[in-house]
Parts: structure tokens; sequence; C-alpha cells
């Protein structure tokens, strides 16, 4: 992955947690090993990337403490998208930002989509705004109708999790994908480039993600993209690794200028990191 001329490069998604952490009641996935703030710098440090994104992992439910300690440690290098209750008191959300938090997440992978026209809702979104921060969400793509119209009209900046999860047999046809697509218009949604193996086989991950890429590029411009190592790749340990994940990178996108917005320009803006040094 060359380094952008800036000096500066963003992983947007990446996961810390250890074992014997508590975990959600209600979770798809129990991890099998640590994945450490240390290591994980350490990966940055070594694929010469400036700034890393840690996305609370959906496991831990909402307690994110874990998450912040790693962003206390590493204040200027690392920002953070938490799991919250919609009811969260104002001060516990000042708590995260002051932490390095910039977002919420909404992982709704087997989850039903909650009623953002709640008061509940209402309130929290009005809150986040107030922060600057976004709104990341994970689903299939043939749900996203169902989420991204109430988040819009909350007037929300949203960040769409591993290109959108189109269906792998449909791919850029899947019509959740091309919804995606027509978002560009609203100017308020980003994509993150990142995980393609929770879309496609193993041996597709270059070429289908490198499809779906330049359609999002053709919609979106590489201003409203960004890359994310998905690192430590839960579940999918055996499928990738983070010098294939950089790698990806370099198949999905020839051009070295936009590569360095999607690396740098837009993730420096969008996640805060303005005014800070690593």
């Amino acid at each position: 992955m060359p380094s952008p001329a800036t000096g500066a490069a963003v992983d947007t998604h990446a996961h810390v947690f250890r074992q014997g952490l508590a975990l959600a009641d209600v979770r798809r996935h129990t991890p099998d090993h640590d994945a450490t703030p240390a290591e994980y710098l350490a990966l940055l440090d070594a694929h010469g990337l400036s700034h890393g994104v840690l996305v609370q992992p959906s496991f831990l439910g909402t307690d994110n403490s874990h998450m912040l300690d790693a962003l206390r440690a590493a204040p200027g290098r690392l920002r953070g998208v938490a799991v919250v209750e919609p009811g969260i008191a104002p001060a516990a959300l000042q708590a995260l930002a002051g932490s390095g938090v910039v977002g919420i997440r909404l992982n709704l992978i087997g989850l039903p989509v909650p009623d953002l026209g709640l008061p509940l809702w209402q309130t929290l979104l009005a809150r986040v705004n107030a922060l600057g921060w976004h709104v990341e969400v994970h689903l299939p793509a043939s749900r996203l109708p169902d989420i991204l119209p109430g988040l819009l009209a909350a007037q929300c900046r949203v960040v769409v999790d591993h290109f959108g999860r189109p269906d792998p047999a449909q791919g850029v046809s899947d019509p959740g994908f091309q919804y995606l697509l027509r978002q560009a218009d609203s100017g308020r949604v980003w994509v993150k480039l990142s995980a393609p193996y929770r879309n496609w086989q193993a041996a597709a991950c270059a070429a289908s993600g490198r499809q779906a890429t330049q359609r999002l590029l053709e919609a979106y411009t590489a201003e409203r993209l960004m890359w994310g190592s998905d690192w430590p790749h839960t579940e999918h340990r055996h499928l990738a690794s983070y010098p294939s994940a950089t790698q990806w990178l370099d198949a999905w996108i020839d051009d070295p200028e936009q590569r360095r917005i999607v690396l740098a320009d837009t993730p420096l803006q969008l996640f805060q990191f303005q005014g800070d040094t690593p």
C-alpha cells in the first residue's frame, strides 16, 4: 500500500478485545483469541498507516470500556465508534466524545431495524448530530432501504459498512446495492471498502471488490469512500490477513490520487483527526 503524499493514512475499521471480557447475552460470535491494542498499533506501523478507527465489536454489546481504554492510550492516533443504548444520558455521550468516540454503530445483522421515529431515537440522533458524529450501519444491502431513510430524515451523517453487504449471488446487481448507489445524491452517506470476504468467496475478493469499488467511485467519488482492514477479521481469520487487506485496496483502485483521498483526506475529516499527530 503506497503511503499518501501527506504522510497520513487511516484504517477506518478494526476491533480490539481479549478473552475474559463480559460478553453480550445475544451475540453471533464468541472470540477464542485476543486482539490487543498493542498488536493493532504495531500493524499500523508495519503498514505505514498513521491512524486507526476502532469499532465496538457486537459481542461486547454496549460495554465500550475496553475500546475506550485503547483510545485513551493513543489519543492522537485512534478514534472510536461505540455501541450505545438509545436512552443513553447526554453526560455519557459527552464522556465517550472526550475519550475519542466520533460515532455510534447500529449492527443489525440478524436483528430488527429499530423504529427511528420514536422519541427516544430521535433524541439520540439529534445528540449524535450535535456532537458532529456519524451513524455507522451494518446490515445486508437488501435492508438498507429500511434504515437509511430514517437516518437521512434525521439529518445524520451515515457510514455504511463493508461495501453495503451486497448479496454474494447478485453482487453489484443486488437491488439493495443499487439502492446504496442512489443514496450518493444525499451527500450524507459514506461507504467503507472493507471485509470483502463477508460478501464474496475468498478467491473473488480482489475482482468482485474491484467491481463494487468502481461502481461506488462512479456514484460517490473518492471523497465519500474509505478503506478499512476489518482486523482481526473475526470469524474469517482463515481468509484474510492485514497484508491481504492492504493489497486488496491496491487491486480495487488504480489511481494514486483516488487512493490518497480514500486513505487520508476523507477519513481524516470524517473521524475528526484534524490537528492531531500520532
